[in-house]
């Protein structure tokens, strides 16, 4: 499975395609199918997000998680300080594990 992410440009913050919008929640990602290109030209052209791009993600217990650990790092937050990790939009969902 495919999903976009990027930086939202005013805050810098990483955000992921919801199918409509963009999340700082990963669990929110949307997979992509054939119409990534289009969704990503449309949302660079309207300059909300810098250079999105497409990951391999999986679904899991969790939700949806990318595969490739420079992903989950950003999906997540850093993994040097738990104190600062994104936490999920639904706290019962329970901890990410990278």
């Amino acid at each position: 499975m495919k999903i976009l992410t990027g930086n939202d440009l005013k805050t810098g913050d990483v955000v992921w395609w919801t199918g409509y919008d963009w999340s700082r929640h990963v669990s929110d990602a949307a997979e992509l199918h054939d119409n990534a290109p289009d969704v990503m030209a449309r949302e660079i052209a309207k300059r909300t997000v810098n250079d999105c791009y497409l990951v391999d993600a999986e679904r899991t217990d969790n939700g949806i998680l990318p595969v490739h650990i420079k992903e989950k790092v950003r999906a997540t937050g850093p993994t040097v300080r738990p104190d600062l990790k994104i936490a999920p939009p639904d706290p019962a969902a329970g901890n990410w594990v990278i």
